[in-house]
């Protein structure tokens, strides 16, 4: 049913909350250690949050999905929910389409001298033959086809680099994920032996991304740190022949299933019905997978804990899952929606964080107006934290994708992106980047939400049908995202998404 807007209709939330007694403290963005709801004050109190943290990222590190690493971290989720007096946790198993992981990625410039280039394999690159490949190196601009056209013949048979500014936004970003599936259609047409991509990053900085989502690649595709690449760059403009040495080793297996770690409190009203809080456990191996999305998974299991630990249950089944294959696709969330997909009309939201530790602004609504004012109401407490930046844009990226191709309402958590950017899938992703105060006041906002979602009079909206669905990716453009990640076949088909 839809959100009925009738305050006296609204859960047990304390009077002293509705009216903002949810205290915030002087400086501007920080919450002060008082508030009049329980659970609040529980998570911004003293916590294991931190700790969960630091072994996750200290202890465990990187977590690729199917590496031994991934698999310690799934076993350990489950462990911590069960400490959290959790009755029933399990893992669900689900398939991957493949495992990858890199062995050695090494260049070095030939011509016209000698000096070592940084470099790290995208994901899913394959290998190099044997011994590497020597060949000239050639400036494709931003790889556009008017630039491939300006390069001409001197594409077939070299070592392509891909120009790049430096990451300012989260626009950015994705743009520069939009843009590589079709520069490697180009590069692969025209007989280029590799890719190389500049850095967005500075100070040498590496980082990865997948080389191109439900894409199958066969160049072989490298990330060049941005010093290194530039000096190619100045000697090509100066008129130099540059030549260099690119070496990559990749491992790839067969497809192979992986698991999501699954928590749930069970209703105490309407326990059919479900409200899912995600994040992602899987994490790229360069760092240690703080920001992305250490953090949050921390912040799952915090809200989890706090949750299980208060004498009153939430009226609806609140099912804590923390996802992996989510770099590599967004499997593990799309394996979730299989599963379950006999539940999905009793699934009333699902929130999924996965921006780091910047403070949380608001949710991005998946494209839907109708969830707005619910949700303006349900974080009313926070208004003088400026946390109603609620925006009903949509997008191909993370673990509310398949929930959103299933019409179930998905909100997934708008957050200051400044501190996240630097370190995105880079070697600096680590544990010391983490903000804990903001860490903290994003746990009491998000797990006030839960609760109430779980504990709204009427459900948050509707589950839309495929014709709801498929309008909804026309006004947004996420039909186009998906035609160029690949993902559109599936949909067109009916393997992925409503089917009716």
């Amino acid at each position: 049913m839809h959100y009925s807007h009738h305050s006296e209709r609204l859960p047990w939330r304390v009077s002293a909350v509705l009216a903002g007694a949810l205290i915030l403290a002087a400086a501007p963005g920080s919450f002060a250690q008082e508030t009049a709801d329980p659970l609040g004050k529980a998570l911004l109190g003293p916590t294991g949050i931190i700790e969960d943290l630091r072994y996750l990222c200290d202890v465990i590190g990187g977590r690729v999905t199917g590496t031994p690493a991934c698999e310690r971290s799934i076993d350990w989720a489950v462990e911590r929910f069960r400490q959290a007096g959790i009755e029933n946790v399990r893992t669900e198993k689900f398939q991957m389409p493949a495992a990858w992981e890199e062995l050695t990625a090494r260049a070095e410039a030939i011509l016209p001298t000698r000096f070592p280039i940084r470099v790290a394999s995208m994901g899913y690159s394959p290998s190099t033959p044997e011994g590497g490949i020597v060949a000239p190196v050639v400036d494709i601009g931003e790889g556009r086809e008017i630039d491939f056209r300006k390069a001409g013949e001197k594409v077939r048979g070299g070592i392509l680099l891909l120009r790049s500014e430096i990451l300012d936004s989260l626009e950015n970003l994705f743009l520069e994920y939009l843009r590589l599936p079709g520069i490697i259609q180009r590069a692969e047409e025209a007989g280029a032996l590799a890719l190389v991509e500049v850095s967005t990053r500075p100070r040498n900085l590496l980082y990865r991304h997948v080389a191109a989502f439900g894409v199958d690649v066969d160049l072989p595709i490298a990330l060049a740190s941005r010093e290194d690449s530039m000096r190619l760059l100045r000697l090509l403009d100066a008129g130099e022949d540059v030549q260099i040495r690119l070496a990559l080793d990749n491992r790839s297996r067969a497809p192979f299933e992986s698991r999501n770690v699954v928590a749930e409190i069970r209703g105490s009203e309407r326990p059919e019905e479900i409200v899912v809080l995600g994040a992602h456990l899987d994490s790229w191996a360069l760092g240690t997978g703080a920001l992305d999305n250490g953090c949050n998974v921390a912040l799952v299991i915090d809200i989890a804990r706090a949750i299980q630990a208060m004498d009153r249950k939430p009226s609806r089944t609140i099912r804590f899952v923390l996802f992996t294959g989510e770099e590599q696709g967004m499997w593990g969330s799309r394996g979730y929606v299989r599963a379950h997909r006999n539940e999905m009309d009793r699934h009333v939201a699902a929130v999924i964080v996965d921006l780091g530790s910047g403070r949380i602004e608001g949710f991005s609504l998946g494209g839907r107006s109708d969830l707005k004012p619910a949700i303006e109401e349900i974080l009313s407490p926070f208004k003088d934290w400026n946390a109603g930046n609620h925006t009903t844009d949509a997008f191909v990226g993370t673990d509310n994708f398949d929930f959103l191709l299933e019409g179930v309402p998905n909100l997934v958590a708008n957050q200051d992106a400044a501190p996240y950017l630097p370190e995105y899938h880079a070697e600096s992703d680590t544990f010391d980047k983490i903000d804990i105060e903001t860490l903290k006041a994003n746990t009491a906002l998000v797990g006030l939400l839960i609760r109430e979602l779980a504990d709204l009079p009427d459900r948050l909206g509707p589950r839309q049908n495929r014709a709801e669905v498929a309008n909804l990716m026309a006004e947004t453009g996420v039909g186009g995202q998906m035609r160029t990640f690949g993902f559109w076949i599936d949909w067109e088909e009916r393997r992925r998404g409503r089917t009716e």
